[in-house]
């Protein structure tokens, strides 16, 4: 009797765990990215304790481009034909507004700047509807009306303050609309290449740009354990593994519901920038981020999709 006893837990356990595993894997690629994704504006003001903001920038892009270099499918060859737009991505998507980010949260919380990148999808949709040059839908107007109020709510704290923080906010808005308009850049790139093959060389072609302000300035750094731990996991996870972990859920879960990640972003850094740094989060700032990522999900139902989100930060 207790020989097929034992020998039939572990066939029921194999059972649930084959039940079990595809639904935890799934959830885990749609978690990761956003949560990678939403901890890279702490690391990003951990980094700026020991290194200049342009430093920080040139080396998460180095260990960006070393990491996903590792990964074979970023090596793939593509298209002479797609350079061009592939160097031009690099410009708008990687070395202009991640530029920008360790700029502003000289001046800003890292939980309001990940907040205000909640905004994303709601610029990308404003941007397609400047490119097709097509009018959307009520829903699809309601759902940007909703959210853009909420950004103007999460700005205005800081555009109130005058000074130095709206300074940190007005470059993170230039950045947040360099990435609206590199997503319309990246998709057909994407569509034709795979994303990774089009992440790793827009990577390197932002490392080339970025050298020469940021090289020099890593000259100045003055390294802690924690700072040099930060920008290690800015750019090894932020700026590679999550792009990677984001290019095997869109196949697995599509490229819809992959996107959803892009909801956990505001999420996590506003958790992490509060209890980590203990930073201040004004009443209005919080109420805006909600609006904000409700009209994005307006926008998703309106649209049928979330718009595609390439982010290395």
């Amino acid at each position: 009797m207790s020989g097929p006893a034992v020998a039939g837990v572990p066939a029921a356990a194999a059972a649930r765990a084959e039940a079990v595993s595809p639904h935890v894997i799934d959830w885990a690629l749609l978690l990761t990215p956003g949560l990678i994704w939403g901890a890279s504006f702490l690391f990003i003001a951990e980094g700026l304790a020991a290194s200049p903001p342009d430093g920080i920038t040139f080396l998460r892009f180095v260990i960006g481009f070393v990491t996903l270099g590792c990964v074979p499918a970023a090596r793939r060859g593509l298209g002479r034909g797609d350079w061009p737009a592939i160097a031009g991505l690099g410009l708008v998507w990687m070395a202009f507004p991640m530029s920008l980010f360790p700029h502003a949260e000289q001046y800003v919380s890292s939980a309001l700047t990940g907040m205000l990148n909640g905004a994303i999808p709601l610029l990308s949709a404003a941007a397609g509807v400047c490119v097709t040059r097509t009018l959307p839908s009520r829903a699809v107007m309601l759902g940007l009306g909703v959210g853009f109020s909420g950004a103007l709510l999460m700005a205005v704290p800081g555009l109130g303050q005058g000074g130095t923080e709206a300074r940190g906010v007005a470059l993170i808005g230039l950045a947040l609309v360099s990435y609206a308009v590199a997503i319309h850049i990246a998709r057909p790139l994407q569509q034709r290449n795979g994303a990774l093959p089009v992440v790793w060389r827009a990577l390197g072609v932002s490392l080339l740009v970025t050298a020469p302000l940021g090289a020099p300035a890593l000259a100045h750094a003055h390294w802690t354990p924690r700072a040099a731990l930060s920008v290690v996991a800015l750019g090894a996870l932020g700026t590679a593994i999550a792009n990677a972990v984001m290019a095997t859920a869109a196949g697995r879960l599509g490229a819809t519901r992959a996107s959803g990640t892009a909801f956990i972003i505001p999420v996590m850094a506003l958790v992490l920038g509060v209890t980590v740094r203990g930073e201040h989060v004004a009443p209005l700032a919080l109420a805006g981020g909600a609006l904000s990522l409700a009209g994005a999900w307006m926008l998703r139902r309106a649209t049928g999709s979330a718009p595609s989100h390439p982010r290395s930060s």
